[in-house]
């Protein structure tokens, strides 16, 4: 196995909305997606952008957007960025099809999932003083 044909590998800009309690959501998003397979390379340009390189026959723009906003980062949907979201979405779909490969495999999405799962602290969460919680 080589490295993938060059018009597979995608450069594309994620645009985050800037109100939002996370002030650094593309450094978040970039450390979310540092162990997904077909990830290449992010880099965060702003705490509002981020530059992602990616393997089209292995993650599709959809699925990484998908599976940002499932972890709670809020992407900017103005119209100039929902056109061209539309427009990828459209492209890569088809170019995926025409390769052979199937729209529901979404590796991706479980991978942020599983390694979101993972950083979690899964400590006792009651936020209650010990002797309240003995109260009942």
């Amino acid at each position: 196995m080589g490295d993938p044909p060059h018009d597979l590998v995608k450069h594309r800009d994620i645009h985050f909305v800037e109100l939002h309690p996370d002030p650094n959501q593309a450094g978040t998003a970039s450390s979310l997606l540092a162990d997904v397979s077909g990830i290449i390379k992010t880099n965060p340009v702003s705490p509002t952008l981020l530059q992602i390189q990616y393997e089209l026959m292995e993650v599709s723009l959809e699925q990484i957007e998908t599976g940002l906003t499932a972890m709670g980062l809020h992407i900017d949907n103005r119209l100039l960025y929902r056109l061209k979201r539309a427009l990828y979405y459209y492209t890569e779909d088809t170019e995926r099809a025409n390769l052979g490969c199937n729209r529901s495999d979404s590796k991706c999405t479980r991978m942020i999932f599983a390694d979101r799962y993972q950083r979690m602290n899964h400590q006792l969460r009651d936020q209650r003083p010990e002797h309240w919680r003995k109260y009942l």
